[in-house]
């Protein structure tokens, strides 16, 4: 089944319960934590996932875009996040491997995150470990991007290697799907999809969240 994570980064900040409730017909709650030095950009913390946790009973999929993860990961685990996700950019690949595993000592699933210019072979060290992998299908830091489709061929990649070693392991894309991506996305083999101004654009929100499962 192709999972749909709306990103909150398109939400309204000043209605975020509300914006959270119109898309309680999605899979995950896809909320970017910005630290404007690894992305150019600033955006939530603690607080607001704690915040969020209160008001929905979705999975929430944190996906961290910001220096030395490890320092946070665990925090983040216990101010509700249910999925943590880090880039494999933001630091070394020990550390990465210990955020990893301070993550799973949560109770909870980890993933690694792929920057656009990041080969696919950069999840090898990591894939037999994490529950998913995130393609980023624009550079992070921003919302509302143009899709990148020369991604698909890493997404494509990616999908032979988990189907290969780790079957159970979910990929994720994020950065410009909509209803004219979405399709592309899911052929290259992604079976969650992260959309932010496609759906909480749309007149009709659950309507497009049951277009974007293809």
């Amino acid at each position: 089944m192709i999972k749909i994570a709306p990103s909150i980064l398109s939400a309204d900040f000043a209605n975020l319960e509300r914006d959270i409730r119109r898309v309680s017909t999605a899979d995950y709650l896809h909320v970017d934590v910005m630290d404007g030095v690894f992305v150019p950009n600033i955006s939530i913390g603690l607080p607001v996932v704690e915040s969020i946790r209160k008001v929905t009973d979705l999975p929430l999929d944190v996906h961290l875009m910001i220096v030395e993860p490890v320092r946070y990961v665990e925090r983040f685990c216990d101010a509700g996040a249910d999925l943590v996700t880090v880039h494999l950019e933001a630091d070394t690949e020990a550390n990465t491997h210990a955020a990893i595993a301070k993550i799973h000592a949560r109770g909870k699933r980890a993933g690694v995150v792929l920057k656009p210019k990041t080969p696919a072979e950069a999840v090898l060290p990591f894939l037999e470990e994490v529950e998913l992998i995130l393609v980023m299908t624009v550079e992070p830091g921003f919302g509302g991007q143009k899709f990148m489709a020369d991604q698909m061929g890493k997404v494509s990649q990616i999908r032979r290697w988990i189907d290969e070693r780790n079957p159970a392991c979910e990929l994720e894309v994020d950065g410009g799907v909509a209803p004219d991506t979405c399709r592309t996305c899911i052929d290259a083999g992604a079976n969650v999809l992260v959309a932010g101004s496609a759906v909480y654009k749309a007149e009709d929100i659950p309507a497009r969240i049951a277009q974007l499962r293809g």
